[in-house]
């Protein structure tokens, strides 16, 4: 699995932090989304699927390998 991240479209919610703070965090400057860990082990993918589900603003995906 690898994580993507789309920093234009994120409006910086914080969900995906609050849900994976290991593969997902926020930059300081604007809360904007930035990428912890961009492929995750697999004792994670069931949580960054969720959080890439629950992303209010659609700006994560990932792509299954």
């Amino acid at each position: 699995m690898k994580v993507r991240a789309d920093t234009e479209v994120c409006v910086a919610s914080g969900m995906c932090v609050l849900n994976v703070p290991d593969v997902f965090d926020q930059r300081e400057s604007d809360g904007v989304v930035e990428l912890v860990l961009a492929e995750p082990p697999p004792s994670l993918e069931d949580a960054v699927r969720a959080a890439v589900l629950g992303c209010p603003s659609g700006a994560l995906s990932v792509d299954e390998e």
